[in-house]
């Protein structure tokens, strides 16, 4: 026997949405929290005129549990608001459609969406399911919606900047010697120096001058085309370098986004794709801090990352954990003018604890510094006394300081073939700062507090990036610019965040 079932039939009283749904269920995890937060921050961004609007809580909820259930499509949010269960109790059976849905993700919600997952955090905070005394740090590149073959390089414009700057000197040099005459009394034209303004005048007074002279007529054609092209194409150089700011390279298609080397690369040959570097700070495996950057490299966006720490919830936290893309000089004074607790490896920490690393009399990193004298002893005992001092600047505009020593009567020595392959005295390179800065680093990192935060690290942060990458399937962006793609992070990181608290 089968039981029955009949379709197409009204019902006498209408079916409880509520009823259907499991107590446990995500979607009333969602809704319990984004209740009970203060919202008065997105409502300032609503205007009293005009037609009435979705409720942004109504929004909020809606947005965040498509996250939660990897759903990030506008259309897609729209087809669950009419047909899902959970949607429809979620929003009470209101439908938002899909335009309506995407201005709110990349409209209502830029620029003050990190107050929203804040609130939030504190709330969970509250809760006992996270702290903000300890702040795992890590980050990862997640490729841009951008097109992968419309960019923008920066060492190219600097070269046809400099082969501009070259032709002009010649086509100058060339109208000096027919004429007879100094068309300028400055210096030629340097690449540094050049701009589209100074071209267009110096490529008209030589045009001038050529006008009325007898002299090889593909030069006057040359000097016609290019009192055209030239300054154009500088315009344009100019306008992508105001775009670039310093970066390498950028997209056309999403000139926020700069070119990266994605290790997600189907060939497994680290291509490089438009796309932003995203820091996340965790514990317990919840997002406690996101921010996403235009370089390459996780060493500068320290500090910023956790001054918008400090900005969301008003203090730092008291413990830093970081693996060795984030051990800089700069970093590590930074944090402890701050009072922050970092175990922050650094490079070849991992290699400085090998016997072949310590046992190698050879490397300047185990010769023996005389503080007093300043100066460290080579294998042979020799003294190798201090020579100059360099100030050099980071990107980021930090001075370092690099002390170099150079070593007497390395001619004649047993041990120069082994010590150096330098034809003159050896110089070895030292930052004693950054020395210090290290060797205090090493023995956290090697205390039994440094091994426990050594092994939780990955745990915590990687596995997080694991699980929005993975099993969420976000491994790229759906909108363009920096500031829409922050407000996707956002919400990919509440809805993980809601989903950890569900489970």
């Amino acid at each position: 026997m089968f039981k029955s079932y009949i379709t197409n039939d009204n019902l006498l009283l209408p079916p409880s949405l509520g009823e259907m749904i499991p107590q446990n269920d995500p979607v009333r995890v969602v809704h319990r929290i984004i209740e009970q937060i203060d919202l008065k921050s997105l409502y300032r961004k609503y205007s009293h005129l005009g037609s009435h609007a979705y409720h942004p809580r109504l929004m909020l909820k809606l947005i965040v549990y498509a996250y939660l259930r990897n759903v990030y499509s506008s259309r897609r949010i729209e087809e669950l608001s009419r047909n899902d269960i959970r949607f429809l109790w979620l929003s009470g059976m209101n439908v938002p459609d899909h335009n309506t849905i995407n201005w709110f993700r990349s409209g209502r919600l830029k620029g003050m969406l990190k107050e929203v997952f804040a609130t939030i955090v504190k709330f969970l905070e509250a809760e006992g399911f996270v702290s903000l005394e300890r702040a795992y740090t890590d980050g990862t590149k997640i490729e841009s919606v951008a097109n992968r073959y419309t960019f923008v390089w920066g060492k190219s414009i600097q070269t046809r900047t400099g082969k501009i700057a070259e032709e002009i000197n010649e086509l100058w040099a060339y109208a000096e010697s027919v004429t007879k005459q100094e068309l300028l009394q400055e210096a030629p034209l340097l690449p540094e120096d050049i701009s589209s303004e100074k071209v267009r005048e110096v490529v008209e007074k030589i045009d001038e001058t050529l006008r009325d002279v007898d002299c090889d007529k593909k030069i006057k054609q040359k000097v016609k085309r290019v009192k055209k092209a030239w300054p154009e194409q500088l315009e344009r150089y100019e306008q992508q370098e105001k775009i670039l700011q310093g970066r390498n390279s950028y997209s056309k298609t999403d000139p926020d986004a700069t070119f990266m080397r994605m290790k997600e690369d189907y060939m497994r040959n680290k291509q490089l794709k438009p796309a932003y570097n995203v820091q996340i700070s965790t514990n317990d495996q919840f997002i406690t801090n996101y921010s996403l950057h235009q370089t390459t490299s996780d060493t500068t966006t320290y500090i910023e990352h956790l001054e918008q720490y400090k900005s969301l919830y008003g203090l730092y936290p008291k413990e830093s954990i970081a693996d060795a893309g984030y051990g800089s000089e700069e970093n590590y004074l930074y944090a402890q003018e701050k009072g922050i607790n970092t175990f922050i490896k650094y490079n070849y920490f991992h290699k400085e604890q090998s016997g072949k690393w310590m046992n190698d009399p050879f490397r300047s990193s185990n010769f023996y510094y005389n503080e007093k004298q300043d100066c460290f002893y080579c294998p042979m005992g020799q003294p190798m006394r201090l020579i100059y001092i360099q100030k050099q600047k980071t990107k980021t505009g930090f001075t370092q300081e690099v002390h170099h020593y150079q070593a007497v009567r390395c001619q004649g020595c047993p041990l120069r073939s082994l010590c150096h392959k330098s034809r003159n005295d050896r110089v070895i390179q030292v930052n004693h700062r950054l020395s210090k800065l290290k060797a205090k680093e090493k023995e956290k990192l090697l205390s039994e507090e440094g091994l426990m935060h050594r092994s939780q690290r990955p745990q915590d942060v990687e596995a997080t990036f694991g699980n929005l990458k993975n099993n969420k399937n976000f491994k790229r962006f759906l909108c363009r610019g920096k500031d829409r793609t922050e407000v996707e992070f956002g919400l990919l990181s509440i809805a993980h965040n809601l989903a950890k608290v569900a489970s």
